[in-house]
């Protein structure tokens, strides 16, 4: 069975090889990796990987949602002076 997707974009784009970790950490949970799906019976191999798939969905965004959490806090400590000094009559 030939998976489709992960020959050269894993190269190119983060986000792309952070999913792909993710697709191999659930395949090792599950005793298997990307060359013995790739040996599978095609049903059984399309299944594993559309879970896993589904797996490394939900660690992208949530990777991604703790990124937005990251950057609004630092955001928001940025603002924390302009709004002192307003409250202090722009001392």
């Amino acid at each position: 069975m030939k998976i489709e997707g992960f020959e050269g974009a894993a190269a190119e784009d983060p986000l792309a090889q952070l999913e792909r970790a993710f697709i191999e950490e659930f395949l090792q949970r599950r005793g298997q990796s990307l060359s013995t799906v790739r040996q599978l019976p095609h049903d059984e191999a399309m299944r594993l990987m559309k879970e896993a798939s589904l797996y490394a969905s939900g660690r992208l965004t949530e990777v991604e949602s703790r990124s937005h959490y990251v950057s609004d806090m630092h955001d928001g400590a940025r603002a924390m002076p302009e709004m002192t000094r307003r409250r202090n009559g722009g001392k």
